[in-house]
């Protein structure tokens, strides 16, 4: 699920440097929009407050890909195809990964606030999410105060082990039914994941198709990323920003299968382990149940001070899906997730298009 890769002129850094306008900081605008997206539920919260925070949860690309629309009971999450991936997401599957940590995160708002929500899943047209709201206790507060904070950083982790009871309360925050969550933490395991993502990323970065869908989604500078209130906005990378042609010409040649190799080899094993998702089974429903075990595991771990990061490309190429899953003795399960964690400074955050709601 996209939202996952330090894409963003990598060490082009250097090379624009000393180029006028190239900066790797964000501006006021920018922080203004941010604190405004981000700032914490008021006292008497309502809807919108509760879709607000749903639209701060991980997405592919950072695309986005979801309406709401008020009902009776609540609210319903819908998907919006008009925000689709086709090359890195053929069958949809991360875009209801996103729908299901964009339902979690709203369900987490509306329950700490005293309107306990029940989620189902409506698989008739193009999929649904219903979302029941009534009143009762509040209760996940922690997860509920995680949200404006968590964020997909990817940069080097320190390294460090994570306490055996931290890692237990990883897997009980993500406790979904339908879902299993694999757990990497050993040395040897991590190693054989980083010569899968390798792998995989090589083949993706050979593919024009895919390419040509990335550079879609890149926003070089804070202007675009205001603009479009979308993508991949370099500054969140922790990278350079640059003018939009600039950085467009540079991006080819500093985004190179070496450059790649290098960086994830660090970021991978600087990693103090990393989580596997996997859905009973390979449907709409199911990868719904991905994305919010997910995003309960990535609040928890927000809770805990820990960060995280998409490393998706072994279940972005079919045929190395395969032999991953099998690598994980999964047989013919399809892993669905692949996510990389650990400690590290915060990035600036990404930035989100105003929650609407019809």
């Amino acid at each position: 699920m996209p939202d996952r890769r330090d894409v963003l002129l990598g060490s082009a850094a250097l090379a624009l440097g000393g180029l006028s306008g190239c900066s790797s900081t964000v501006g006021g605008a920018y922080d203004t929009t941010m604190s405004r997206l981000r700032a914490p539920l008021g006292p008497t919260p309502d809807l919108p407050d509760f879709v607000r925070y749903a639209t701060l949860a991980p997405n592919g690309h950072n695309t986005q890909p979801w309406r709401f629309a008020a009902t009776r009971a609540g609210v319903d999450i819908l998907p919006d195809l008009s925000r689709r991936t086709p090359v890195v997401d053929p069958d949809d599957h991360h875009l209801f990964v996103s729908l299901g940590c964009a339902a979690e995160n709203l369900a987490i708002a509306a329950s700490a606030s005293g309107r306990p929500a029940s989620i189902g899943f409506d698989p008739s047209g193009n999929g649904r999410i219903a979302i029941g709201l009534a009143s009762g206790q509040s209760r996940d507060l922690a997860l509920c105060r995680a949200i404006p904070a968590r964020q997909s950083t990817r940069s080097p982790y320190d390294r460090r082990a994570i306490p055996v009871e931290d890692l237990r309360s990883l897997e009980r925050a993500a406790a979904v039914p339908g879902v299993s969550v694999l757990l990497i933490t050993d040395p040897p395991g991590r190693e054989r994941v980083l010569e899968t993502v390798l792998h995989a990323n090589d083949l993706q970065m050979g593919d024009p198709a895919f390419m040509a869908e990335l550079m879609l989604w890149l926003r070089f500078n804070e202007a675009a990323a205001l603009r479009t209130g979308d993508g991949l906005y370099s500054a969140c990378s922790g990278s350079r920003t640059s003018p939009t042609w600039l950085g467009k010409r540079m991006f080819p040649l500093f985004f190179t299968k070496a450059s790649e190799t290098e960086r994830y080899t660090e970021q991978l094993r600087s990693s103090s382990g990393i989580a596997v998702f996997i859905g009973d089974r390979a449907d709409r429903d199911h990868w719904v149940r991905v994305g919010r075990s997910f995003e309960r595991f990535a609040l928890q771990a927000t809770v805990l001070g820990l960060r995280h990061a998409h490393v998706n490309q072994p279940i972005e190429v079919p045929a190395v899906r395969s032999a991953f899953a099998k690598s994980l003795g999964l047989g013919d399960g399809r892993p669905d997730l692949v996510i990389r964690f650990g400690a590290a400074p915060a990035l600036p955050m990404a930035m989100r298009r105003a929650p609407k709601i019809t």
